[in-house]
């Protein structure tokens, strides 16, 4: 067995790190999936509790529950957070994109 490993440093978006194509979008709808999640939990709610308290259904608190989404706009996640009476607060950063071209 080899017991030799390389310890890489990632870049704190595990999406961007295995190289998918939209890592910013997959990451801010994972912490906004994280935070829904965190807010189901601490209140203990179901999602069928969480159906009755926001009119959102709770196939889709299943489906936020079992990181499926793909059918989420990041506006749908905010309206959901909001009728869970959580206070969303967005910043927005740019950076520049570079890549290395072949010579």
């Amino acid at each position: 067995m080899n017991d030799n490993f390389e310890l890489i440093r990632g870049s704190g978006n595990v999406f961007h790190d295995f190289g998918r194509a939209n890592a910013g979008l997959e990451q801010v709808r994972a912490i906004l999936a994280a935070e829904i999640v965190r807010t189901l939990d601490a209140r203990g709610l179901s999602t069928r509790e969480a159906e009755k308290l926001t009119g959102v259904s709770h196939s889709e608190f299943s489906r936020i529950r079992n990181a499926k989404l793909g059918r989420f706009t990041l506006d749908r996640m905010i309206t959901i957070l909001g009728k869970l009476d959580e206070d969303v607060e967005v910043n927005v950063t740019f950076r520049p994109h570079f890549t290395c071209a072949s010579i």
